[in-house]
């Protein structure tokens, strides 16, 4: 279970993530996620399904196991879906390059929040299953589509015709209150280096969040909630 937390290659070798605290334990039985160890040193929630391994333990060894500095009440491992959730919404929105786990865990649950259709993660993102991550989300992970994909798998979303829109700095991009994102997919790139040549050239047009000349950029995840506000907020 420690390992889980600590190494992404376990993870995906044992095919299993780790959360923490009843609130995500509550959010995986409701929406279903095969739980399959269970460490606790309280009462669980009802509905805990019957073929998961509980184990019942002193508040140390949760200290020890628990990817938090300090322990909740439980500390749980599920499987990794074999195939992401269908979409629940309309609109896609690609991150490429965000390497934070709290940026990552933001905008999957911003996403879930503004009804987002799917989460593209690309070239090198921060690990879906990260402990970190996951915790982000505040429950999400369970319900949101994510996805992770090569920058091939991009081209073949913009070649079944799904518009692609790069946020990106620079004269030839547009006012992003001047362009019409439904139905579109939407890249965003690190703080520090922006999305790459290799995505740019896959994007059919580029936009820019108009803001105070004072401000050179955006934190990557407050950049993808405004614009998945324009995506999709003002019609909920």
């Amino acid at each position: 279970m420690k390992k889980l937390g600590a190494e992404r290659a376990y993870r995906r070798l044992c095919g299993e993530f780790i959360c923490d605290g009843f609130k995500m334990l509550r959010e995986a039985i409701d929406h279903g996620a095969e739980i399959v160890t269970v460490l606790t040193a309280g009462e669980l929630p009802k509905g805990m399904p019957a073929d998961a391994d509980v184990f019942e333990v002193p508040g140390e060894l949760l200290d020890h196991v628990s990817p938090l500095k300090t322990a909740r009440d439980v500390v749980f491992s599920c499987r990794i879906p074999g195939e992401s959730l269908p979409p629940k919404g309309d609109g896609i929105i690609i991150l490429e390059r965000i390497q934070d786990p709290g940026n990552v865990g933001t905008v999957i649950r911003t996403a879930n929040a503004f009804g987002i259709g799917t989460v593209i993660l690309t070239g090198g993102c921060a690990d879906i299953y990260n402990p970190k991550t996951v915790r982000a989300t505040m429950g999400a992970i369970f319900r949101q589509r994510i996805i992770e994909s090569e920058l091939d798998g991009i081209r073949s979303l913009r070649d079944s015709g799904i518009r692609i829109l790069g946020a990106a700095l620079g004269s030839n991009s547009r006012d992003l209150r001047a362009v019409s994102l439904a139905g579109s997919a939407v890249a965003i790139g690190s703080e520090g280096s922006g999305l790459s040549d290799e995505m740019l050239a896959i994007c059919d047009d580029r936009i820019v969040i108009p803001m105070s000349e004072e401000c050179e950029s955006l934190n990557a995840a407050v950049a993808a909630s405004v614009i998945m506000w324009e995506m999709s907020g003002k019609n909920m």
